[in-house]
């Protein structure tokens, strides 16, 4: 399982990358290895602004429908068009083409708050 050092991590198994006031998330390797064969991304809230830790949209596999949580508080600019048709990019690349989300941050300080990728993969077991 690859943890890119240059990201931060939610103990719901998000990820997110940091860009300046905006920032990418997605889902880790790991979580993507547990869920399966990821069929349909459904995220609506393009736009939005969230809390930390609100739901932004669900991820469907073969097997299950999980809830996508904010890892900090932002506004939703952009919603990956790619995994419309192709949601696979989730499993095959998690941290590069199958990113779900781009937000303008709202409070910086909460990436703060964040586990490191050492501290996410002691969580996990790896």
């Amino acid at each position: 399982m690859n943890f890119p050092e240059k990201l931060k991590y939610t103990r719901d198994h998000e990820w997110i990358r940091i860009e300046g006031e905006t920032a990418c998330i997605g889902i880790t390797d790991y979580a993507q290895g547990q869920l399966g064969d990821i069929v349909f991304v459904d995220i609506t809230t393009e736009g939005e602004t969230m809390g930390m830790e609100d739901i932004f949209g669900t991820i469907e596999a073969v097997k299950t429908v999980s809830d996508l949580l904010m890892p900090v508080s932002g506004e939703i600019l952009e919603v990956n068009p790619a995994l419309e048709e192709q949601p696979e990019l989730v499993n095959q690349s998690p941290y590069q083409d199958g990113w779900l989300v781009r937000i303008k941050m709202i409070e910086t300080s909460e990436v703060d708050t964040l586990l490191t990728a050492s501290e996410y993969k002691a969580l996990i077991g790896a």
